[in-house]
């Protein structure tokens, strides 16, 4: 039995586990300094970052919804704190009442730029470096991950954030 402890086949499989206890790590240090020292939550900075690209730093709830993949109360949530603050105002709509344009405030810009860039950039960025094969390697390590996590129905944001909003399925 000890032999197969120290087999060349053998693993430690803990160290698997430790690496994505500091992913996670990283992720919620993150999520919890840009509250501290900026008073938003991620979710509310990749919000603004999202308004800060686009024409005349406006958009709609159903775009900022689709970018940040969240649902639709959360979003509403989202846009109700920074509009508070001060961070953006949503806009009059003569056209269409259901959908009023929100806008990034001067606040809000330079808040945005006292703010560092957020994880999912850099990742972004880095990802770009790899090759193709490096790439699919990676995609493959992560299915195998989340399928043994049993998470592949999970909904995921395509944005790193500290913050997971759960909801539970209708039976």
């Amino acid at each position: 039995m000890l032999s197969y402890y120290f087999s060349s086949n053998y693993m430690d499989y803990s160290n698997i586990l430790a690496h994505i206890r500091k992913i996670v790590r990283v992720v919620n240090l993150e999520s919890k300094r840009i509250e501290k020292e900026h008073g938003i939550s991620i979710p509310q900075l990749l919000c603004l970052n999202f308004l800060s690209k686009q024409k005349s730093f406006v958009s709609y709830h159903k775009d900022i919804k689709d970018y940040l993949q969240l649902n639709p109360s959360t979003v509403t949530g989202i846009i109700n704190r920074l509009e508070k603050k001060g961070l953006i105002a949503k806009l009059p709509s003569s056209d269409d009442k259901r959908a009023t344009p929100v806008v990034l405030t001067a606040k809000g810009l330079t808040l945005l730029k006292s703010t560092p860039e957020p994880l999912h950039e850099q990742i972004t960025r880095n990802l770009q470096h790899l090759s193709e094969s490096k790439l699919g390697q990676l995609e493959s390590a992560f299915e195998l991950i989340i399928k043994f996590m049993n998470i592949n129905d999970l909904d995921a944001a395509p944005i790193v954030t500290g913050e997971t909003v759960i909801e539970e399925k209708p039976e």
